[in-house]
């Protein structure tokens, strides 16, 4: 298989029942996805297995499950031959194994939760049916053709061509019901005036001529203010254009090369627009998406906070969302790159082009504020109170956009791990440092 293992693609060598239940939780809890069987982690054939033959073990994997998670069998027609495989749709039950263990799929791995990130996922199971709701008064007519022509062209670009009806595509893609009512996630993604019908998914952008929302007179302090409505694909891009018009973009010489510069790094910008708007929650109404730019921040606000069994914690290495439907259809469509992997690089890119990084806050909304570089200039690297060590960190850091543990023992030669350790985890304390990662994977950029 060319394609590797991620967010909601599993592949299991055998059918063994302890794997299988594993991953048939992991994905149920998360956002669904397929299994693959008979195919090593690598991507190489294993085994051939056949349906008859699987059946057994999926029945005794089942019964690990608690409650027994919904499959469906689905063969794969591929050049190593055919492939048994089983669909796992999303749940809006949470499933833990017979061993009380609950699971979710993160990446390739399946990962066991507990404490507030297990409570928070308990608490927020039912969400994700709301994008599957028909919606009240709609019909057929209400998508637009060429909206839907334009994601099967993207759709087909990715290597994601559909063989079939635009019926039995728009059904098996949540767009519509089996009796073909627009859902929620197909009036959003296709429809031809979509907040006719939910009028909370459009988005605000507003600019400020301060640091305050208020002037100095306490009149409101705006200089523009732009609604943005349609279907989501045009108001990503409407969003993203207006934030583009409306940063500060300049140019400097680099060598005999001109190099232009922006007053944010673009994929941070269009990453947090992007999270903002598949991500939010859509029943919630009377407040749309917010963009804000003031004179030394932008801001970005989700309505809805963080779902499942996010927290401000696990930010960087977990992944869940509250729309599967919606991410996946903008993921056909090419505004997202990758499942999973966008809040990582939004903070390096920040920290490469010398920004401050992102600050993340939820609660009744999730907010992203990203500042730009007269910030990360005013508070300069100078830190009170830290060691020559610890300096040299920060100016590395500045200077590259990261370190990790090894490049830190090469600038500081003859000085213990452990004591190298101390210094990175008080820098992270001391709000200086940002820990990305674990293990040999971890990096440190400034927060």
């Amino acid at each position: 298989m060319k394609k590797s293992a991620d967010q909601t693609l599993a592949y299991l060598p055998t059918t063994d029942k302890f794997a299988l239940a594993e991953t048939l939780v992991a994905l149920a809890n998360a956002d669904g996805g397929l299994v693959v069987l008979g195919i090593n982690p690598d991507g190489s054939r294993a085994s051939e297995i056949w349906e008859e033959e699987a059946t057994d073990d999926l029945l005794l994997a089942l019964e690990l499950c608690h409650p027994p998670v919904q499959t469906h069998w689905q063969l794969l027609e591929t050049r190593q031959g055919n492939l048994v495989s089983l669909r796992v749709p999303r749940s809006p039950d949470l499933h833990a194994l017979a061993d009380g263990r609950v699971l979710v799929r993160h990446g390739a791995e399946n990962r066991p939760i507990s404490g507030l990130a297990l409570i928070q996922l308990a608490n927020t199971r039912t969400v994700g049916a709301f994008e599957g709701d028909d919606v009240a008064g709609a019909t057929i007519a209400d998508l637009e053709t060429d909206i839907i022509d334009a994601y099967l062209e993207k759709r087909s670009q990715r290597g994601s061509a559909y063989v079939g009806s635009r019926k039995q595509l728009l059904f098996e893609i949540g767009a519509v019901t089996a009796e073909g009512k627009p859902t929620v996630m197909g009036m959003l993604l296709f429809g031809r005036r979509p907040q006719a019908f939910l009028p909370q998914s459009g988005v605000v952008f507003v600019k400020f001529a301060s640091t305050e929302p208020r002037g100095g007179d306490g009149q409101a302090g705006y200089s523009r203010r732009v609604e943005i409505i349609g279907a989501l694909p045009r108001v990503v891009e409407q969003a993203w254009n207006t934030v583009m018009q409306e940063m500060q973009n300049g140019a400097r010489i680099n060598g005999l090369e001109r190099e232009e510069m922006v007053e944010y790094p673009s994929f941070a910008v269009r990453e947090a627009i992007v999270n903002a708007i598949c991500h939010r929650d859509y029943r919630i109404q009377g407040r749309k998406v917010e963009i804000r730019m003031y004179r030394n921040r932008l801001e970005v606000i989700s309505p809805g906070g963080l779902a499942g069994h996010m927290t401000l914690d696990n930010l960087v290495e977990e992944h869940y969302s509250r729309n599967p439907r919606l991410v996946n259809g903008l993921f056909q469509w090419g505004y997202i790159e990758e499942l999973g992997l966008g809040i990582d690089q939004m903070i390096e890119d920040m920290a490469k082009a010398g920004h401050p990084a992102p600050q993340f806050s939820t609660g009744d909304v999730f907010t992203v504020k990203s500042f730009n570089k007269q910030v990360a200039e005013e508070s300069g690297v100078s830190k009170p109170n830290l060691n020559e060590r610890q300096l040299d960190a920060l100016k590395f850091v500045r200077e590259r956009g990261s370190i990790t543990n090894r490049e830190y023992q090469r600038i500081c030669e003859g000085i213990s791990a452990e004591t190298l350790r101390r210094d990175l985890a008080d820098l992270v304390k001391r709000s200086h440092l940002l820990k990305i990662g674990s293990k040999k994977g971890t990096y440190y950029i400034l927060k």
